[in-house]
């Protein structure tokens, strides 16, 4: 069986570039961990380049490059703020609502990023996005502990449903909004209890 982390001493992170990489997706990472991660966002990029070569969107470089940014993160960023590594440093003790509100807050330029490059300089879609994530964030903040995940996938879908039916998809970035809310809202805001590698 798996055992339970919590009350282990919290690895700290290393010293240079693998430390800037234990301190964004916290230290302690396994190798799986670490290959899921990697996996999903580059394979997740590539697919996104075929797409976007095969719809013939026509983006400028500076798009391009953007499009390859976002992706990474925030594909990566699913898998990874769902691992037992970066669960136990983002919310380790410490770790107040606050720096939780603060992580989601600076998220705001991905979305003045799609509002302003793919959207000619939408603002009402970033004003409406934004106060979205913001609102969410501190709902789930807010809730008790038990009803904080079925809140979290429960505000997900209202995002969701925003970005579908209320806003006009971004042409080429349709995945962008689901992708973004489920990052923010249910990967990185739940409180999960995180288990050490092991045999079940």
């Amino acid at each position: 069986m798996s055992t339970v982390l919590p009350d282990d001493p919290l690895p700290q992170p290393r010293s240079g570039l693998l430390g800037a990489w234990d301190s964004f997706i916290g230290p302690g990472a396994t190798a799986a961990e670490n290959m899921l991660i990697l996996t999903i966002s580059i394979a997740g990029t590539i697919l996104l380049f075929v797409y976007q070569a095969n719809r013939q969107l026509n983006w400028t470089p500076l798009q391009v490059a953007l499009v390859a940014l976002l992706s990474l993160d925030l594909l990566g960023g699913v898998v990874a703020n769902t691992t037992t590594a970066t669960k136990r440093w983002y919310h380790r003790p410490g770790q107040t609502a606050r720096d939780h509100l603060g992580f989601i807050a600076v998220h705001f330029i991905h979305l003045l990023l799609v509002a302003v490059l793919f959207r000619e300089t939408d603002w009402g879609y970033f004003a409406v996005t934004y106060a979205y994530l913001m609102l969410a964030a501190l709902v789930i903040l807010r809730v008790p502990l038990y009803l904080q995940r079925p809140v979290a996938f429960s505000m997900y879908l209202g995002g969701v449903a925003l970005g579908l039916y209320v806003l006009t998809p971004s042409l080429g970035l349709e995945w962008f909004l689901p992708v973004f809310y489920l990052k923010l809202l249910v990967s990185h805001l739940v409180v999960e209890t995180p288990f050490a590698p092991g045999e079940r």
